[in-house]
């Protein structure tokens, strides 16, 4: 399978997709001011103990409290190292590749929250679940340092190899190499990238990931209240970091600055990965080049067709996201049990590949079209299980009831691609979903480019007319990026309001030079 990770960098937004052979498989999209929490390292202040929950919340500097379970909580980093150096060696296998155990490293009994947290008390922790909807963010004080061989987990003393790697003979010897060269009985997870990698190198970043944590400690001691302590890399780092291994043949990025960031990344660790790193400078947008964006504005759609002629239906609530499948069109050419199995077992591939794409999380529903025969039931879920083995978020699927229902869970740590791209309708009063302000700007911004790139000769300015909403919005909250717009391409951008217009329709006229 070819994979290629596309970056389109815009300064106002970052968009990393991952395709499989020509196919959008993954998106993942950072916006200026909306950084990714997940993996920072705050020095939180106590505001509130909640022994009924066993639960706290916690003020790191966000509008909203973070909250963290009594599970979560770990007091004294240096008692813990202590203990630590006497236990004995039992490596236990990850989760999943590059995901910590959440189990408390001394298997003790659960001391009460309010036993070790009180209010007012200063705590290190990392966000481990962005803010979702209304909930603030979940955060752990058993912290995990990711690179891109291994996860550093200081609050256990497990070594565990990612079960990707399969070779019995590879797995003993990067585990061996790792004992040798840690000097700190930190627990460490190895990661898949780091299958047939020179040990020097994976001893080079024990010792790295080492130093940031004693790093994140010392400016700990010396930080104030609601302070970050360590950031998370940027979207397109983090994706170099993450996604680009060595299954990935080839990552095309369109910005300069981008792109020599990650030859500054990746030449330290991996020189070869360097080649494979190339700088777009087409005319038209990256996404465009590649026929991502008609993929991007899909996501939203709640029915996706299959090729067959049936469908499937994508609703999210509060609770959980409900998946119905359905014939449709497709009326099959054997008996009606053929039929439904087909349409079944279609929707499975379907259905695993919407999840991974929109990173749909939390508890899933799935109602397939009834079947009468066991083995028809059987064949679904086993379908299912298979194709969810791409799926690089953990998963969990109980057997498929009487009634055609499969219960699943997919770990969720962020909101998912939908509804960053939406927001309530407000017409509707939140019953369905538009494209928010936000990104109706990013469209029209995209649309300015386009223009800018198509011509040779530039036109003085473009006079941009939008609904009465955007234009404020564009005037308001975006006149920054609106100013570096006009910086960027040479153009003077004319915003017109048109009470004609609905919030999606916009027009784009070119004002030629006299």
């Amino acid at each position: 399978m070819y994979k290629e990770l596309i970056v389109n960098d815009s300064g106002f937004e970052t968009r990393v997709a991952l395709l499989e052979d020509g196919v959008l498989a993954e998106l993942h999209v950072e916006r200026q001011g909306e950084a990714e929490l997940v993996g920072n390292i705050y020095k939180g202040r106590v505001m509130r103990v909640l022994p009924g929950m066993q639960a706290a919340f916690v003020d790191i500097g966000l509008r909203q409290a973070a909250f963290i379970y009594v599970d979560d909580v770990v007091t004294d980093f240096h008692s813990i190292e202590e203990q630590l150096l006497a236990m004995e060696e039992e490596p236990e296998e990850p989760p999943e590749d590059g995901q910590a155990s959440q189990r408390h490293p001394l298997h003790r009994e659960r001391v009460p929250i309010e036993q070790m947290l009180r209010e007012g008390q200063d705590i290190l922790v990392q966000v481990a679940k962005t803010p979702i909807g209304n909930k603030g963010a979940r955060v752990t004080s058993r912290v995990s340092l990711p690179g891109r061989f291994l996860v550093l987990m200081p609050t256990t003393g497990h070594v565990g190899v990612s079960r990707r790697i399969e070779d019995p003979e590879e797995r003993q010897r990067l585990k061996e190499g790792l004992l040798a060269a840690r000097k700190d009985p930190y627990g460490y997870i190895i990661r898949t990238a780091c299958e047939n990698a020179d040990l020097d190198k994976v001893a080079q970043e024990v010792d790295f990931l080492a130093s940031l944590w004693k790093a994140v400690q010392a400016r700990f001691q010396k930080a104030g209240p609601a302070s970050l302590l360590h950031q998370e890399l940027n979207a397109s780092l983090r994706a170099v970091r993450d996604l680009f291994t060595q299954e990935v043949d080839r990552l095309v990025i369109d910005s300069l600055d981008g792109y020599r960031r990650i030859l500054e990344f990746v030449s330290p660790m991996n020189p070869g990965l360097a080649e494979a790193v190339a700088y777009y400078e087409g005319p038209e947008p990256v996404f465009d080049h590649y026929h991502l964006e008609a993929d991007v504005s899909r996501l939203l759609r709640k029915k996706v067709w299959l090729k067959s002629g049936g469908y499937i239906v994508i609703e999210e609530t509060e609770a959980l996201v409900a998946i119905d499948v359905n014939t449709g069109r497709y009326v099959g050419k054997g008996d009606l049990a053929e039929t439904i199995l087909k349409t079944n077992l279609e929707a499975v591939k379907e259905i695993a590949y919407q999840l991974r794409l929109r990173d749909i999380g939390g508890i899933i529903v799935i109602d397939f079209i009834d079947m009468e025969r066991p083995e028809d039931r059987e064949k679904v879920h086993a379908a299912l299980c298979d194709a969810l083995k791409k799926d690089r978020s953990t998963t969990n699927v109980l057997p498929m009831s009487d009634m055609g229902l499969i219960q699943m869970t997919r770990k969720r740590t962020r909101e998912n691609i939908g509804r960053m791209l939406s927001e309530p309708c407000s017409h509707c009063e939140g019953e369905g979903r538009v494209l928010s302000k936000k990104s109706i700007c990013h469209n029209i911004y995209r649309e300015i480019l386009r223009h800018a790139g198509d011509h040779e000769t530039l036109p003085l300015a473009v006079e941009v007319k939008v609904s009465l909403e955007i234009a404020k919005f564009l005037l308001e909250e975006e006149n920054r990026t609106v100013m570096a717009l006009e910086e960027r391409t040479n153009l003077e951008i004319r915003i017109k309001a048109d009470g004609k217009l609905q919030n999606e329709q916009f027009e784009i006229l070119e004002i030629p030079k006299a």
